[in-house]
């Protein structure tokens, strides 16, 4: 197995020993299959303790799997998805929002990854008019594809459009813990507390070997589990995803790792603002970093630390951090960078 590291993303890091631990520590004897488990139960109630009572908690494998759930769940196939240009659910799912919801999705160009409700409004006509797919969620990601992060006060402005427009706000937190750990929030502060309706919690980028976690806010949520296993995202031996779940909640854990993989980040923007020939093109807000450099130095670098170009028309790149990068990581890539470069002149 190759053991090349590299900053191509957070999905690429192993998984973290006290995430093992915990499936281990469950693989004893027999339970319960599809959810009914005392492990499952215990870590509902843990949701609960931290987005409030009136919440429902429905695992899934997979970040598109979670969204697809959470779309279905509040919408008919003539309905529409308002997302940005850049939303995962646009660009990385295969269509698989549009086939299994039936419903449109309407992008909204960006800058920085982030909707406002200005960009919103481009959509916001032939309301109840039958020839048009009708608006009905409001999709953000936080933290953004970009890496950028949505204040507080900038979801709740976005929910209160949505509501005063009889639509729902989804958000696709697949980096969720990145981006509370990096506002210095709780979970609830801004998710239930800012108006979001239903929650896609991610897992994988932050610990975990599989498992994402559809979380709806008090919403009539009778339908979830049929489509749920429709979409085949219903588990048979669910413990093993809970358990993975309640280690990550408990101790701090999803913390410390989100709050590693974005000072990692930092770290390394930081000593990539020195280099001239390298423009960094986002806010370094949570654990990536997006950034132009020349276009001859990027497959030479590729070859010995992994990364994604982001626009090759750019020459754009990311870069994404991950709890378990080191900052020797850090340092031998960017005297990497600095030896390509030296190379140019």
């Amino acid at each position: 197995m190759s053991q090349i590291r590299g900053f191509a993303s957070d999905n690429n890091s192993g998984v973290h020993p006290e995430i093992l631990e915990a499936m281990a520590n469950v693989n004893k004897g027999h339970a319960v299959g599809y959810g009914d488990d005392e492990v499952t139960q215990r870590t509902i109630l843990k949701f609960k303790e931290i987005f409030g009572e009136a919440t429902d908690v429905y695992f899934a494998y997979n970040g598109t799997g979670a969204n697809v759930i959470a779309i279905q769940a509040l919408a008919s196939p003539y309905h529409a998805v308002i997302c940005p240009e850049t939303a995962h659910i646009n660009v990385d799912e295969c269509g698989a929002p549009e086939k299994h919801s039936g419903c449109k999705l309407l992008p909204v160009k960006t800058e920085d990854g982030k909707l406002s409700v200005e960009g919103i409004k481009t959509y916001m006509h032939g309301i109840g008019f039958e020839h048009h797919s009708q608006p009905k969620i409001i999709s953000i990601t936080q933290a953004t594809e970009l890496g950028t992060l949505y204040s507080i006060d900038e979801i709740k402005e976005i929910a209160d459009y949505a509501h005063n427009n009889d639509m729902y706000l989804h958000m696709d937190g697949a980096r969720i813990s990145n981006a509370v750990a990096a506002l210095g929030c709780s979970f609830k502060e801004m998710t239930v507390d800012a108006g979001v309706d239903v929650l896609s919690f991610g897992g994988t980028k932050n610990g975990l070997m599989y498992g994402e976690a559809v979380i709806f806010f008090g919403k009539n949520t009778e339908a979830v589990k049929y489509i749920r296993k429709q979409t085949a995202q219903l588990h048979s031996k669910m413990r093993y995803t809970a358990a993975q779940f309640e280690a990550l909640l408990s101790n701090d854990l999803w913390k410390r790792n989100a709050a590693h993989a974005n000072t990692m980040a930092k770290k390394l923007a930081d000593k990539l603002k020195d280099i001239p020939q390298v423009k960094i093109t986002q806010k370094v807000e949570s654990n990536g970093v997006f950034a132009i450099v020349p276009s001859q130095i990027i497959e030479p670098l590729q070859q010995e630390f992994f990364f994604y170009m982001w626009d090759p028309e750019k020459s754009e790149v990311r870069w994404m951090t991950s709890f378990d990068t080191q900052e020797e990581d850090i340092n031998t890539f960017v005297q990497l960078i600095k030896e390509k470069l030296s190379v140019l002149v």
